[in-house]
């Protein structure tokens, strides 16, 4: 695929992890109504059964912290798909409250799940995929947009664009694309399940399904960074 080519996903082989989430299994939805082959991976062994059966998907467990095991869910996809063209990443988990009332172990989750496990698995993905492939991970706006009452979470998010802006210069001579989704506030029930605090009194969520689009318009198109 010639470089700035347009990427078609009908028959375009496709990993999203998180996949068992909100904004994971609607990328699922649209991915596989773009014509894609998929593998999912996720934490939830019931939610997986789910998307095997309703789009035919390779399942592979995975939890944030196994950060090892990464380049395994990552190889187990591409075999069983025959290679990948496109890896996206949906995992995240969030906290609330001054920055000096969170304690370590919570700073440490949210890097583990929003920087560390996204990055493990991105970087063991990136020499499988050719020129015209592309990742893709969710950081979110606090990433260029820090949020009061959300420092930890921001900077976690932030961490994870800063990786994919690198990236993307480092990918540009192989034509790998990067696409950074700068998503705003939605209602997926992502704030009430905080590890930590209650969240703040938040906007209205945008819309969900046009969010997703722009996302895969983005893994099409090559476009760095959709909001």
């Amino acid at each position: 695929m010639a470089r700035g080519e347009r990427l078609e996903l009908d028959g375009a082989r496709v990993l999203v992890a998180g996949a068992t989430g909100v904004l994971g299994g609607s990328l699922v939805r649209e991915f596989s109504a773009r014509g894609a082959a998929l593998a999912v991976a996720g934490r939830q062994s019931a939610r997986l059964q789910e998307l095997s059966d309703e789009f035919g998907a390779h399942t592979e467990f995975f939890d944030a912290y196994d950060l090892d095991g990464a380049g395994d869910v990552v190889a187990r996809s591409a075999e069983a798909l025959g290679g990948l063209d496109v890896v996206v990443v949906a995992v995240g988990a969030v906290a609330f409250g001054a920055a000096e009332s969170l304690p370590d172990d919570v700073a440490e989750h949210l890097f583990a799940v929003n920087t560390l496990a996204p990055i493990a698995l991105l970087r063991a993905a990136l020499p499988l995929l050719r020129s015209g492939g592309a990742i893709a991970a969710l950081t979110g706006v606090v990433s260029e947009r820090p949020m009061p009452g959300m420092a930890v979470y921001s900077a976690s998010k932030a961490a994870l664009s800063a990786w994919l802006t690198a990236v993307r210069i480092e990918q540009r001579r192989r034509g790998v694309r990067v696409v950074d989704a700068r998503l705003p506030h939605m209602e997926t029930g992502f704030a009430d399940r905080a590890v930590a605090g209650r969240p703040p009194r938040l906007p209205p969520g945008a819309d969900l399904e046009a969010a997703i689009r722009r996302i895969v318009d983005a893994v099409e198109t090559g476009t760095a960074e959709v909001g």
